[in-house]
């Protein structure tokens, strides 16, 4: 194991701890994460690092470097919170503010944890004048899947040989799996307007576009691969009963275990968008917000993360880590926004060895961008109860508290072990850049943000 860089984050766990706490409480949705960056930026920069902010057309992203030389290894920082997720460290739901945004993925945790890893790493490279490039990519906006198909976009993530993320969970886990691509997207009709009582067929009925086009999606199920998710929400749907309304809104996302399936899939519903808007009479724009691609974890990386989750000391739980996370736990009756798990085994928080995590998740992530253009790969540490739902307050209360923060520095201590393991041996670039190729088969990755689609505001 890499003592001196496992020390150092022991040495600085109660900064880490302090700077996940700085985030958690001052949660910023995506790409208005100008707190977070600041104060990640700022900590780099006092360690050492070459940091330089906004590159790449975000204005909130990072890359921080510090080395020369190759191998170039990466570590993928998020920082985003999620909107209307605001909660109290506390055992039952109760948000700070209604409709606030709270850490309910736990990316203040996440983007410690990489911060972590390079600090970290930094420190056993300088004592033992160990040849190398660390990257810290501050990575804005995963929540809406196109912040790194942004940075990619313009530039980011070819200068690296290999990329390490880590995302907080309820489990020890190297991912093996395919998380899903997707497309988000929009479709905005516009009709006639009418008095709905006295002169109806003088309308043209923008919500009836957006209706019909929901029907013809839920009909178009039936005709796909069983790997397919689409779901939607109306945007805008009218005023009042009585007025034909002559705008209307919807917005959906597609999803699939490939790339292509995802696009077959968008173009098949632009056709329905548009069959809706004959039937009514109406006009319909497209508006295409991004999309991202599945993930593509290299199993070189995996069974480099793999080996040095057995070898470096799980969490150890306090007692007071599980009272906490029984009563979370007990706590899922479904009152109070509560949910069901299932959980009957008395098993409050992940224990025992990592697992190797082979199946698919139809979670999707904008990591999965990266790992198109270079070899990379994802594993997750228990930072929640054991049953804690995805996107839950569960998740935001245990982000705040030392169940988090172990896992958050448990897998600092992975990526900075892995990525030392490569130092030290660089033919794992090799190996890992061999097995992306097959695995890549000649393809090219196409930055799903295309030139069109507007930075958002």
């Amino acid at each position: 194991m890499s003592k001196i860089a496992l020390d150092y984050i022991d040495n600085k766990s109660n900064e880490l701890k302090d700077l996940a706490m700085d985030i958690w409480k001052n949660p910023e949705v995506a790409f208005k994460e100008v707190k977070a960056c600041n104060w990640i930026s700022e900590y780099l920069e006092k360690e050492g690092f070459n940091v330089e902010v906004g590159k790449f057309g975000v204005p909130t992203s990072i890359r921080a470097t510090w080395g020369e030389g190759k191998p170039v290894i990466g570590l993928l920082g998020e920082y985003d919170a999620l909107p209307g997720m605001s909660q109290k460290v506390s055992t039952v739901k109760e948000s700070i503010k209604d409709g606030d945004p709270g850490h309910a993925c736990q990316h203040n945790l996440l983007a410690v944890a990489h911060l972590g890893a390079a600090i970290a790493l930094k420190k056993e490279m300088e004592e033992k004048n160990l040849k190398g490039t660390i990257v810290f990519y501050g990575c804005p906006g995963e929540e809406t899947l196109t912040g790194k198909g942004f940075m990619a976009r313009g530039g980011a993530f070819k200068d690296l040989d290999v990329a390490f993320a880590w995302h907080p969970g309820t489990s020890n886990i190297v991912l093996r799996g395919v998380m899903t691509a997707s497309n988000s997207f929009k479709f905005h009709f516009k009709g006639i307007t009418a008095h709905a009582g006295a002169d109806p067929q003088n309308g043209r009925s923008a919500l009836d576009a957006v209706e019909l086009t929901n029907v013809g999606a839920n009909y178009l199920r039936e005709h796909v691969t069983d790997d397919v998710r689409i779901h939607y929400v109306i945007t805008d749907g009218g005023q009042a009963p009585n007025i034909v309304p002559d705008k209307a809104s919807v917005w959906y996302y597609v999803r699939a275990l490939n790339r292509e399936t995802v696009e077959d899939t968008y173009n098949r519903l632009i056709k329905v968008a548009n069959g809706a808007a004959m039937m009514t009479e109406t006009n319909v724009e497209l508006e295409y917000l991004g999309g991202c691609y599945e993930t593509l974890n290299n199993k070189v990386l995996g069974d480099l993360l793999l080996e040095s989750m057995n070898e470096i000391p799980a969490q150890e739980w306090s007692k007071e880590d599980i009272d906490f996370a029984k009563i979370l736990e007990e706590n899922k009756t479904n009152k109070e926004g509560a949910f069901e798990t299932g959980n009957t085994e008395n098993v409050y928080l992940f224990s025992g060895k990592p697992i190797d995590g082979k199946s698919n998740s139809f979670n999707s992530t904008d990591v999965g961008d990266v790992q198109h253009i270079i070899p990379g790969t994802m594993f997750m540490t228990a930072t929640s109860n054991i049953g804690a739902a995805g996107h839950s307050w569960h998740n935001t209360t245990c982000a705040a508290t030392e169940i988090g923060f172990k896992g958050m520095l448990y897998a600092a201590k992975i990526m900075a072990d892995s990525s030392l393991k490569i130092i030290n041996d660089p033919s794992i670039v090799d190996k890992a850049k061999e097995e992306f190729e097959k695995s890549m088969s000649g393809k090219e990755y196409n930055c799903p943000i295309t030139d069109d689609v507007i930075f958002p505001n």
